[in-house]
């Protein structure tokens, strides 16, 4: 499995790519891979500030629905729109077309977050 060194992770199987005060996040092709085909992706909280830990959004797959949660306190600014048409770029594409939401956080990294290494220890990878 991929997962690229210049992403965090989380337990909950999200990513994160740094950029300035800008944060890109999506799912690990772990994530996608244990999920299945997905068929829907739902993002509601555009303009929202989320809590460190809180449900953004939710994942739907032909076998299951699970919640996207938040790696880092911030407003998202932006949801992928492609996602509302073509669901499957997140199995196809998850760390490049496939990301999911973009936001501005402030503070500190959390500690929480994984290196490329530690995630994929933590997922027998």
């Amino acid at each position: 499995m991929n997962f690229p060194k210049e992403l965090k992770y989380t337990n909950d199987h999200e990513w994160v790519k740094i950029d300035g005060d800008i944060a890109t996040i999506g799912i690990t092709e772990f994530a996608q891979r244990e999920l299945g085909d997905i068929v829907y992706v739902e993002v509601e909280t555009v303009g929202e500030t989320i809590a460190f830990g809180d449900v953004f959004g939710t994942v739907e797959a032909v076998k299951t629905v699970s919640d996207l949660f938040m790696p880092l306190e911030g407003e998202i600014i932006e949801f992928n729109e492609e996602l509302e048409s073509a669901p499957e770029v997140v199995n196809e594409d998850p760390y490049g077309a496939g990301w999911m939401i973009k936001i501005k956080f402030s503070g500190n990294l959390p500690a929480e977050l994984l290196s490329a290494d530690a995630y994929a220890e933590l997922v027998g990878a």
